[in-house]
């Protein structure tokens, strides 16, 4: 059987496998056997859906699985994904349902779950989980079917959640908001939760029709949210995706922001608090170096993991972190949820609006990102992307370029490029870093990897067994052009030098640090910032 999960629950083109009622029907059961199997008592389940028309197919399928394994199932109606979570442990169900495919299109659908705790299943759970499908499962005796129930009220539950976490005193008069619901699953609780707290608001995307959920509109088009912002003269707007468990913030010129933005802020607010656990932010790898570079300035920590909110969470628990999240819009602050929520982040923004008298621009500026260049590869169903022509032709120019290289990452970070390094073929790389805590990120970092016995970490002072093949550094430009001499001399000769992290305005003064001692190719530019390459010259 072809594995079902991926990196948040089930997901795929409605009608068409595994997105088929007969599926849905298959896993209601397995998931409904699997969190009844040994425990006596009433068993119950939450479902929760966005506003996609194949939503009615898949509630129907699920619960008639459900109930076939004695399962009393609570339906929601449409709700946030966030709500889900909330409810199953409010409930005290022993699953959690979501039926959505987030930000994708309406003709996609998906499944995740959540345990009795309100977190989402772990991989290992979701392996016995998919075992039990492929196996089958033993239906229950007629006298012991579940039963089903609509909980009209669900909405309305989660809605005094999200404003519990809102600072009691506080309120939103004089704030006039642009809410973007993307004709999702929180069509109606956003505009009414920033109501009730006393914004002016303008409402996008609140009326699904099944078929136009995320059409135009919402986290992954802010466009038109980003235009009623400056023709209503709002004060910010607040984007948010099909099913509302991740945002996207315009400030009042019409910017768009980023999550790292916005996590920049939330934890160094929090730090100042001393709200921030354990001095932590956990983010994916896709964060910009320059939230790395923030925080490390205001002595706190960048962890990171695989793509994927859930993958975020997992850290957290672990570590004992309450705030973490994605470039993308999810932000999750586990002191209010258990899960990724838009709306409840939206409303941390607006408090910190009003608690500082700073407009949302001055906000979501909190440092200058370091230039990183995401290319989507598109292909198509029975494609395998790592069977790509371009993709392996990238792989193997890389593979080429380190086989067997001695390689210095000159301000490491947490120590992605070096890891990428190794496992691409270099015999061994320096990783250094002004910061200790960057260091030691490194460190572990290596080691979940497993590649710690090829990646050292010592002092900037105590670097030894020069000169390297390949040199790279991504910092700023005033060092770079203090550390010309040091990193020349890091150099072998015919050896690479990468430097990342430039304004284009600052090309010509960093080219002339490492002139004539180096060859430069032209630089890569994108939008306002450069990387350079060059070779150094033979003796």
């Amino acid at each position: 059987m072809t594995k079902l999960f991926g990196t948040d629950g089930i997901r795929g083109k409605a009608n068409v496998h595994p997105m088929t009622a007969e599926v849905a029907l298959k896993i209601g059961a397995a998931v409904g056997r699997y969190f009844s199997a040994g425990r006596d008592g009433v068993h119950r389940v939450v479902i929760g859906k966005d506003t996609r028309l194949s939503g009615y197919m898949f509630e129907n399928a699920l619960t008639a699985g459900l109930t076939s394994s004695g399962m009393n199932v609570l339906l929601l109606g449409p709700v946030p994904t966030p709500a889900v979570g909330l409810l199953t442990r409010s409930m005290r169900a022993d699953l959690g349902v979501m039926i959505s495919a987030s930000h994708n299109p309406a003709t996609d659908n998906g499944i995740k779950f959540f345990g009795p705790d309100g977190f989402k299943l772990s991989d290992a759970v979701e392996a016995e989980i998919e075992a039990l499908i492929e196996g089958g499962v033993e239906l229950n005796p007629a006298d012991k079917i579940g039963r089903a129930k609509r909980i009209d009220d669900g909405r309305f539950r989660y809605v005094e959640r999200v404003k519990s976490s809102f600072p009691r005193q506080m309120r939103l008069d004089g704030l006039k908001v642009v809410i973007d619901c993307a004709n999702g699953a929180a069509h109606r609780v956003a505009p009414e939760t920033l109501w009730e707290l006393g914004a002016e608001v303008i409402e996008i995307g609140v009326s699904p029709n099944g078929f136009n959920i995320n059409e135009n509109c919402g986290s992954t088009h802010p466009e038109r949210a980003a235009a009623a912002v400056v023709e209503h003269g709002a004060h910010v707007g607040i984007c948010l995706d099909g099913d509302a468990d991740r945002v996207i913030l315009i400030d009042e010129t019409g910017k768009v922001g980023d999550g790292d933005q916005f996590m920049a802020l939330m934890a160094s607010r929090w730090a100042a608090e001393d709200r921030l656990a354990n001095g932590a932010l956990v983010a994916t790898v896709m964060s910009n170096l320059g939230l790395e570079n923030f925080l490390q300035g205001k002595g706190l920590r960048l962890e990171r993991t695989s793509v994927g909110d859930r993958y975020v969470v997992e850290r957290m628990r672990e570590g004992g972190v309450n705030l973490g999240g994605e470039q993308s819009g999810h932000i999750v602050m586990t002191d209010h949820a258990t899960t990724g929520d838009g709306l409840m982040a939206g409303l941390q923004f607006l408090a910190e609006m009003i608690r500082s008298e700073k407009t949302s621009s001055e906000l979501l500026n909190n440092f200058e990102p370091v230039p990183q260049l995401l290319k989507n590869v598109r292909f198509s169903a029975g494609q395998v992307p790592l069977e790509d022509a371009q993709v392996q032709g990238a792989i193997a120019q890389a593979e080429a370029d380190l086989a067997g290289s001695r390689v210095v990452d000159y301000g490491c970070g947490s120590g992605i490029l070096a890891i990428a390094a190794v496992l691409l073929g270099a015999r061994e790389v320096v990783a250094v870093d002004i910061d200790e805590q960057a260091l030691q990120a490194t460190r572990e970092n290596a080691a979940h990897n497993g590649v710690a016995d090829r990646i050292t970490t010592p002092a900037m002072s105590d670097i030894t067994g020069g000169p390297f093949d390949i040199v790279l550094a991504n910092i700023l430009a005033k060092p770079l052009i203090s550390l010309a001499p040091t990193l020349t001399e890091l150099t072998l000769p015919g050896g690479a030098l990468v430097m990342a992290g430039l304004l284009t305005r600052q090309i010509e003064d960093v080219r002339s640090a490492y002139e004539p001692a180096f060859i430069f190719d032209a630089p890569d530019i994108e939008d306002d910032w450069a990387r350079l390459s060059a070779r150094k010259a033979d003796a």
